[in-house]
């Protein structure tokens, strides 16, 4: 599997109500959720890594670490960006950080992705037959 250090994703995102911790059930206040905040960090590290994962195999999140600075209100634009810090065997360790619309870090934090055999993973889950 070819990826090197450096290599990076970025996705945009704007709040909207269906996002916000009051929605969720996570908190009382209409503003982003950190569990929404952290999906948009984790898809940014699925898809740094995505175009080099092999056929049959996927990368999961295996750990996470993430700290919500800053609240972001409804209709405020998110970019989420990963960056491939390290590469150590079949683990992948991110860089992720979540920017407000004025390029403030609204969330910061690492997650590590772990290259797996999609049928086999699959086939361990929790209720898999």
């Amino acid at each position: 599997m070819q990826i090197e250090p450096g290599a990076q994703a970025r996705a945009v995102h704007v709040v909207t109500e269906a996002d916000t911790a009051l929605a969720v059930g996570t908190g009382a206040v209409p503003v982003l959720a950190t569990s929404r905040a952290l999906a948009w960090c984790e898809r940014a590290t699925f898809d740094a890594i995505q175009p080099a994962v092999p056929e049959g195999s996927t990368s999961v999140a295996m750990r996470v670490q993430i700290d919500h600075l800053k609240a972001a209100s409804i209709d405020c634009e998110m970019t989420a960006i990963a960056t491939l810090e390290r590469v150590e065997g079949r683990r992948f360790v991110f860089v992720v950080s979540l920017l407000d619309d004025t390029d403030e870090i609204s969330a910061s934090g690492r997650i590590v992705r772990v290259l797996v055999d999609t049928a086999t993973f699959v086939s361990r889950a929790c209720g898999t037959p």
